[in-house]
Formats: structure tokens, C-alpha cells, sequence
């Protein structure tokens, strides 16, 4: 299993790539398509993150000791901003979600090529994720 630090340099190697940030958008669009496609019992208002303008929902669920995320959104650059999201945290113990720093979020530059709203979103977003991880960590 690959720690959240190793995928979280992997982005940073993939997004490095891109000098122009009209080809960072591009690829973020490109992970939200190939993302798969969530269940709709799951697009739930209880799943919804509260904080983002577009709809965005999070579902999270525990299979042995690792907890799996799945995540859909009606906007595109949301819906990839949520795929690396779930890429980062899914298939993590919940201990190891709760203390992540999240560094790979400042180095590819997202936060300042975010609008407000959107940073607000992707804030949003992480703080559900940490709240899942915190919640199944209590549960064991």
C-alpha cells in the first residue's frame, strides 16, 4: 500500500508537468471524467459538503482496517479536485487521513488558482474527509 505522502508526490511529479495552468485545469477536468461513477443512494444530503458552491458529495466506508472513499460532483473542475482527493485518501487507515498535512494542495498551486469559492470547496471537502477518518477511528 502506498502511503498518502508517496501519492501525494506523485501529483506533484504528474502536475509538474504542466507549465500553464489552462493545461493544469485541463488535467484536473481529465481526472474528474475518468473518475468512476458514484451510486446514487449515495448522493445523499448527509453526503453533501456543506461550504462549496457546486454539489459535491463524499461517501466514506470502512473494509477491514482502511477506509475508501467515493465522490461525485455536478461541476468538473470540482468533480477532479475531488478524484485526486479520493486518489490521496482512499484505501488509507483512518489515523494516517487525520494527521495528513496535505502539502501536495499548496505545491501544485492549487489554492491560488482556485477561486474563493472553490477554495472554500476543496477546505470544505478535506475537513468532511478528516471528520470520516476521526469518526471510523472511533469506531474500532
Amino acid at each position: 500500500m502506498e502511503t498518502i505522502e508517496k501519492i501525494e508526490q506523485d501529483i506533484i511529479d504528474e502536475f509538474s508537468v504542466y507549465d500553464d495552468w489552462m493545461d493544469k485545469y485541463a488535467y484536473l477536468i481529465e481526472i474528474g471524467t475518468a473518475m468512476p461513477a458514484m451510486e446514487e443512494q449515495y448522493k445523499t444530503e448527509d453526503n453533501l459538503i456543506k461550504g462549496c458552491q457546486s454539489r459535491v458529495w463524499f461517501h466514506a466506508g470502512m473494509q477491514g482496517n482502511l477506509l475508501y472513499f467515493t465522490a461525485d460532483s455536478d461541476a468538473i473542475i470540482t468533480k477532479g479536485i475531488a478524484g485526486l482527493l479520493v486518489r490521496v485518501f482512499s484505501g488509507q487507515k483512518p489515523e494516517d487521513i487525520a494527521k495528513a498535512d496535505l502539502k501536495f494542495i499548496d505545491e501544485i498551486g492549487l489554492t491560488q488558482h482556485l477561486s474563493p469559492t472553490r477554495s472554500n470547496g476543496l477546505l470544505s471537502m478535506v475537513k468532511q474527509i478528516k471528520m470520516y477518518a476521526i469518526a471510523f477511528s472511533a469506531k474500532k
